[in-house]
Order: structure tokens, then sequence, then C-alpha cells
């Protein structure tokens, strides 16, 4: 699945899903537009992404034969993004594909969501997916077309307790993924969506899932995959990806691919 010659657009690249997703594009040939807030909020409760994470991620991409271009930007600001897809597109001719990534995740009984939490969760992983993808879609037009992918979750398909605001989030992006999927086909543009189970990451780890469980065992098996495997790699998700993003998927779009071990089915 060859990226040669094309650049790609990252968010929340400086550690996790969106560095593997960077390296595995630039090994692929690709330039990459890589993003991330390097900004810790006060109530996410594991290690977000930071300054000198992003520039581990740019050194990686660089060691693996890629050209990138590494901004600190909140996907919340519509403004910054511009900024630094303009900037991309000014070094490297264009964009060709898209990975809005970025996300937070909270753990927390439906009557410990203060506004600040359920408001931040959904300007961080709706609304700045919606502003990936608003500032992106310029600049796959002026290219003659490309792809959208958006991480989503098992929790764009199913409740999963605790996680009310995430969920809520995740869930409204399918039809985000959807809409777009329709409205930009006659662009050549495809949308596609890609929802995996829990990922070796330190946002998929959680100190308090297993406390609340144990107050709820009758809730635990939501979160059980069928294949014998508690948690997938970073490297998984990646490998879905860069077929999605890749010209071998040229007709695929408007959907939402689960790489979940068959968490969803059960």
């Amino acid at each position: 699945m060859s990226m040669n010659g094309k650049t790609v657009l990252i968010t929340g690249a400086a550690q996790s899903q969106g560095r593997s997703h960077a390296v595995a594009m630039a090994e692929a040939g690709a330039d990459v537009i890589a993003v991330d807030s390097c900004t810790q909020l006060d109530f996410v409760p594991y290690r977000m992404g930071t300054a000198e994470g992003l520039a581990e991620t740019a050194q990686l991409i660089e060691d693996a034969g890629g050209r990138v271009y590494a901004a600190q930007v909140d996907v919340r600001d519509r403004a910054g993004l511009d900024a630094a897809l303009d900037a991309g597109v000014e070094r490297f001719g264009g964009v060709d594909a898209v990975v809005a990534n970025a996300s937070i995740c909270t753990v927390q009984p439906y009557d410990e969501v203060t506004e600040q939490i359920w408001q931040t969760t959904l300007d961080v992983n709706l609304t700045g997916v919606w502003n990936t993808c608003a500032a992106s879609i310029p600049h796959l037009d002026a290219a003659g077309g490309g792809n959208i992918v958006i991480t989503g979750s098992t929790a764009s398909t199913v409740g999963l307790p605790f996680y009310t605001p995430y969920v809520a989030a995740k869930h409204a992006l399918v039809g985000l993924c959807r809409s777009l999927a329709l409205e930009l086909a006659n662009r050549n543009i495809r949308v596609n969506m890609i929802n995996p189970t829990g990922v070796d990451t330190p946002q998929g780890h959680s100190a308090v899932l297993p406390e609340l469980l144990a107050e709820r065992p009758d809730l635990g098996p939501i979160f059980m995959n069928s294949l014998p495997v508690q948690r997938i790699d970073a490297s998984d998700v990646t490998k879905a990806l860069m077929f999605l993003a890749s010209d071998d998927a040229r007709y695929i779009t408007g959907i939402t691919l689960p790489v979940d071990a068959g968490s969803t089915i059960r």
C-alpha cells in the first residue's frame, strides 16, 4: 500500500496511535503534517502528548524517510488548523489524506460528569474532528480528490457505561462520516472511519474502570473482546488505516470498519 508522493495530515500525532500512523505513512513514502495540542488537560487522568513527544514523532518520520511539518495545534482551534495546513501545503504542495485521530477520554459515573468534562470531550472528540475535516476539504478538493479517515471506537457502535461523554461524541462521528461521504463523493473525496476496541496506549488504560466494574459486575462483559486479547496494539489500527487511506481502497467510502477483536458482535 504505497503512499509515494502523497501528503497526509495526522492529528494527535505526538504519541500512541497518531505516532504509529505517522511513522507508517512515512515508511510507505508519504510526507506528513503532524499536529498535536501538546497540552495536558487537568481532568484527563493519563499522560497526553507533549512538545517533546511531537518532536520525537517528527524525528521518527524523518528516520523513516519522510518529510515532516510539525505544529502544536489544538483541534478545537480552527484558525490554528487552517494555518498549520496552509504551511504544510506550502511546503509539500498539497494534502491527499487526512487522519482525524485526536481525542480525549475520561471514565466516571454519569453523576460525576462535570460541565467541563462534558463540553471539553465533545469539543475535542466531535468538534475537533469536524474542524479537521472542514479545514482539510478545500485542500483535498484542490488536489482533485483524496480521503479522510476518522478514528472512532467501539463506543461509536455500542454503549459503554462510565464513558458517557466519550460515547456521545464517538456515536456522533458515525453520522459525520456518512454525511460527508455522501456530500463529497462527487469531488472524489472518500470519508471512512475505524472503530478500534481498547488499544494499548495511555488512553486505553483506566485505573478507575476496574473499581467501577467491581461494583457493577453485570456490566463487565460489555468490555470483553471475543478474540483472546485484552487490548490491541496501535499498529493493528495503523494497518487498517493504511488500507483505507491508500488507493487500494479507492471505491470504499462511508464505512465504519471495526478493528475490535469481535467486541461488538458479542
